[in-house]
């Protein structure tokens, strides 16, 4: 049995002390706030409640496996559970709109035929077929195992090259996502923002990023989008529970710079350059109107300044960002039914790239993201009874991450220059998790750093 000290009380960190203890170490996790979870936080107030990181789940079996693992019984014994149907309606700069099936890809297929007129399913599904080829080729060692002591091989992206016509045939080199649209989806304005929003969700560049990022809205589409009852905190306290019951120590307001002697887990550097995120938590007079959508997504007016906005060299913010409105119909984040809690996100510059303590730099941006919504016809401003704009500065301050940049995934492809840092570091004893880790960031990911994690330490 060995005694191992896990730095932080993230998702990954309670992940793993879960498993080591179940496998028989004695595990001392050592946080410097004072409380867990790590980016699963929440705000609450009058009766309302806010998650303040991630909002919805993917991968699910991720979590499944850990409680069977650790304890024996279904998740859905540890925390309410549902699919989020539809998965997302989408409106576009032009105004056209489309609402998705969760977990369906053939009625993604459908609902955009309809919206788009014929055809416009068939392009989509043949970019999220080869989707699925990069999804067969990298899930295991991208997602399930260790990062391979040569990880070269993951340096070529796996998307397979869709048929050229006419010049497109003397066009060489790896497609990025953003030239996938333009040869696969015809460059079409609406099938172009939705597949380049995922990528952006992501933190990452549509024009440079390799096209297998097409693995994510695959993985999405296929797999479908949950939600946990009493939001994503509610996961994070069914972790922690579980490591209390497996007998973990836990020792908050303890920071550690160094971790002693012997065998030690800590989260692995993140990049601040990496974009962040903004919240905008809303509360609401009024009921949640019937029909509305868990998620409905915003498209920026302009893209291509929302780009540059974003990776330009000179960070700034967009004037209409692409937001994610979240609008769960869950009665325990809200004081009754006439009120209704509400998050805007948005994926912006960090705290390093552009200085959000600056007086009024966050409520302005805050009050372009309700006017984007109303000209949406949301209509949310009118119901406000107060908001909370939360920064990539809060999230800094909160969880340590530098910069308050928000972790990407892994992907394949580039050089390997999306690829994250190994878990088993050169000194004997010493890992990394967590999502600047590998296999990167994301709640599943998280979940799958520490699994990747305890297995290279083993059993005690």
């Amino acid at each position: 049995m060995a005694r191992i000290t896990i730095v932080g009380a993230g998702i990954s960190g309670l992940a793993a002390a879960a498993r080591l203890t179940t496998v028989g170490h004695r595990v001392t996790v050592c946080e410097a706030g004072s409380t867990y979870g790590g980016m699963l936080g929440q705000y609450r107030r009058d009766g309302f409640a806010f998650d303040t990181g991630p909002t919805l789940l993917t991968l699910p079996a991720v979590y499944r496996d850990l409680a069977l693992k650790t304890g024996r019984e279904p998740l859905e014994q540890l925390v309410e559970l549902s699919p989020v149907d539809p998965e997302s309606r989408h409106v576009f700069a032009d105004g056209s709109s489309v609402l998705l099936p969760n977990a369906s890809r053939g009625g993604v297929a459908q609902a955009l035929d309809a919206a788009f007129g014929a055809g416009a399913g068939a392009g989509w599904g043949q970019v999220t077929n080869r989707g699925r080829t990069v999804w067969e080729a990298t899930r295991r060692p991208l997602l399930e195992e260790p990062l391979p002591a040569d990880p070269g091989p993951l340096g070529n992206d796996p998307y397979p090259a869709a048929p050229r016509r006419g010049l497109g045939r003397l066009l060489g080199g790896a497609p990025t996502l953003a030239q996938v649209a333009r040869r696969e989806l015809g460059g079409h304005p609406a099938l172009t923002a939705l597949l380049e929003e995922y990528a952006v969700r992501f933190g990452f560049d549509p024009r440079t990023v390799p096209a297998g990022a097409t693995v994510i809205p695959y993985m999405e589409q296929s797999f479908g989008v949950w939600y946990v009852r009493g939001g994503m905190r509610a996961l994070a306290e069914a972790v922690y529970r579980r490591c209390e019951q497996r007998g973990v120590e836990f020792r908050f307001d303890t920071r550690v710079e160094e971790p002693p002697d012997g065998v030690s887990l800590r989260p692995a550097p993140g990049d601040p350059q990496l974009p962040g995120r903004v919240s905008v938590l809303l509360a609401l007079r009024g009921a949640r109107p019937a029909g509305t959508p868990h998620r409905t997504v915003l498209h920026a007016a302009d893209r291509t300044d929302e780009l540059d906005a974003l990776f330009g060299p000179t960070a700034r913010l967009c004037e209409r960002p692409t937001v994610q409105v979240l609008r769960p119909d869950d009665p325990s984040l809200r004081p009754d039914d006439d009120h209704e809690s509400v998050v805007l996100t948005v994926t912006v510059p960090s705290q390093a790239r552009l200085d959000w303590t600056a007086p009024g730099v966050a409520d302005r941006f805050a009050d372009r993201l309700l006017e984007h919504a109303d000209a949406a016809g949301l209509g949310l401003r009118e119901r406000l009874l107060w908001r909370v704009v939360r920064t990539p500065a809060d999230t800094e301050r909160e969880t340590s991450a530098p910069g308050g940049a928000v972790p990407r995934p892994a992907l394949a492809g580039a050089g390997g220059a999306f690829l994250r840092t190994p878990n088993e570091e050169a000194t004997a004893g010493r890992y990394v998790i967590g999502g600047a880790a590998h296999p990167g960031g994301g709640l599943a990911r998280a979940g799958m750093s520490a699994c990747i994690t305890a297995g290279l330490i083993g059993p005690a």
